[in-house]
């Protein structure tokens, strides 16, 4: 077994995983993790290659984000990912959060190792899920609303 010599750079390649202090900074303080309670949308999402899931909560005010929670089940690249997520969504609209990808969320992180890239995909797509659900939802209330009206006598 060898060690690592001091000032030896560690590299991903050579099997380790090198997170930076961005990375690590959401790891061991997430922002916006837990559930909301009557969210207006959730989804959940997840990797079968590695087992990693993340549960989103978004509430939507005046067509913004106004709040995005997680819950996720994964390594610390798939949490500090989903954190960095919710701060690149909130106060975002539905337009630009449906443009936000996973290389955005790398870009905020400030890198993340190669093997864990598929990480950040998981608060994305499921962000993209849940606005997804949530615009069913409203157009379907709209469309019953729509016929409601309709059908109701002056």
């Amino acid at each position: 077994m060898s060690q690592i010599e001091e000032g030896q750079e560690l590299s991903d390649e050579v099997g380790y995983l090198v997170y930076n202090e961005t990375l690590i900074d959401h790891f061991t303080h997430p922002r916006n993790v837990g559930e909301i309670e009557n969210p207006d949308a959730m989804a959940v999402v997840g990797d079968p290659t590695c087992g990693d899931y993340v549960r989103v909560y978004i509430n939507v005010k005046d067509g913004k984000i106004s709040d995005f929670k997680f819950l996720t089940m994964g390594c610390p690249g798939a949490i500090s990912t989903s954190s960095i997520a919710t701060e690149l969504a909130i106060g975002k609209t539905l337009e630009e959060a449906l443009k936000l990808t996973d290389n955005d969320v790398i870009e905020a992180a400030g890198g993340i190792p190669a093997r864990k890239a598929h990480c950040s995909l998981l608060a994305i797509r499921g962000l993209h899920e849940a606005i997804a659900c949530y615009q069913k939802k409203q157009a379907e209330e709209s469309e019953r609303c729509q016929q409601q009206m309709m059908g109701t006598p002056l």
